[in-house]
């Protein structure tokens, strides 16, 4: 699955599958301005560290003609126009460092190459966003070599939210562990939690996984201990929002949870994510920002809500995961071990040379 985020270069606009609706209706979403991507990106319809990522690299290309359009007599005003639009950009989420690492690249590519004009940059920038996307996917099958390494044939892993093709440009993270791992002929199956409040995993993942014919069975999110303990459970893999130094790691609410329960069942519990999604400037987890959304999402269940009036919810997006309960940090440069504070450093100075 790669068609979930398509760019139309004539008309300028982003073109995504609408998380929102699925696994019952498959609808597109047009992004033909800035704050369509901004509040696709806030609204849920695109989801997912690296997918978030990609489509920020677009929502680039869509504000460079945009800071043109805007631009009255040809003045330099375009410049300062575009760097406030990407500061919007990159603030849209707080938790997943793709988003920021995305539009700092973007930037910083305009900054090297300092076009004369708009025009100029959104030619530029429109050869490096289909590079990034095609850049994501690569990573992904990568890195989904080096996971398939560390399941045998037989096993169930159990996973969290949606680490798939639509968490990503294609293949997907966690989920692309396991398309690898079934690719070279190992019977892998998949148990699914359901991933409150909004289900990415009931609805994405299972999704997902049965439109390719892999074996998943759905799961409520308190279940995991006890599938662990009656022995249905041998790995875990899930994906990552943000990678401290240190290996701390933020992943959708409840993977902290499932941490410590592989810990206490010997089961290894892993990570799988892009370099991309490590931020070395952040040392440990706790300082990794963790989005809180609406309590709507927790008041409400399909439109109706289920909380009585006047009761509030707790609705962090994010927990983060301390780097001891963490088997290994599959990335395209290899499974990362302890110390991560070392072997992040290592990979990371592989990609800068």
């Amino acid at each position: 699955m790669t068609d979930h985020i398509r760019f139309d270069a004539q008309s300028n606009t982003l073109d995504l599958l609408d998380q929102r609706a699925l696994p019952l209706v498959e609808e597109r979403l047009y992004c033909r301005t800035l704050d369509s991507v901004i509040e696709a990106i806030k609204s849920l319809a695109v989801r997912g560290a690296p997918a978030i990522g990609v489509s920020a690299a677009w929502g680039c290309v869509i504000a460079a003609r945009e800071a043109g359009l805007d631009t009255v007599g040809g003045s330099d005003d375009w410049r300062e126009n575009l760097d406030s639009a990407l500061d919007r950009l990159a603030a849209s989420r707080p938790t997943a460092v793709n988003l920021v690492w995305a539009v700092e690249h973007m930037r910083a590519l305009w900054k090297q190459k300092n076009p004369a004009n708009s025009a100029e940059l959104h030619t530029l920038w429109l050869a490096e966003a289909a590079r990034v996307q095609a850049a994501d996917v690569a990573a992904n099958q990568t890195m989904g070599a080096f996971g398939a390494a560390l399941l045998d044939d037989g096993d169930t892993v159990l996973t969290h939210c949606n680490a798939g093709a639509l968490a990503t440009a294609g293949w997907g993270t966690a989920l692309g562990v396991i398309r690898s791992a079934i690719a070279e002929g190992k019977r892998i199956r998949v148990i699914s939690d359901e991933t409150r409040p909004v289900l990415q995993g009931a609805r994405l993942t299972a999704y997902e996984l049965a439109r390719d014919g892999i074996p998943v069975m759905a799961a409520c999110d308190n279940a995991a201990g006890l599938l662990m303990k009656k022995g249905l459970v041998q790995k875990i893999v899930v994906g990552a929002d943000r990678i401290a130094a240190n290996g701390d790691t933020a992943n959708k609410i409840g993977t902290y949870g499932l941490a410590v329960l592989a810990k206490e069942h010997g089961i290894p519990f892993y990570i799988a994510a892009p370099l991309s999604t490590i931020d070395p400037t952040v040392l440990t987890g706790d300082g990794i920002p963790i989005e809180e959304r609406p309590d709507s999402e927790v008041a409400e269940l399909a439109g109706t809500r289920i909380l009585p009036e006047g009761v509030g919810a707790y609705n962090f997006a994010f927990d983060v995961t301390p780097s001891q309960y963490i088997a290994g940090i599959i990335t395209e440069a290899g499974v990362l071990s302890a110390p991560y504070e070392q072997s992040i450093a290592e990979a990371l100075r592989g990609v800068t040379g």
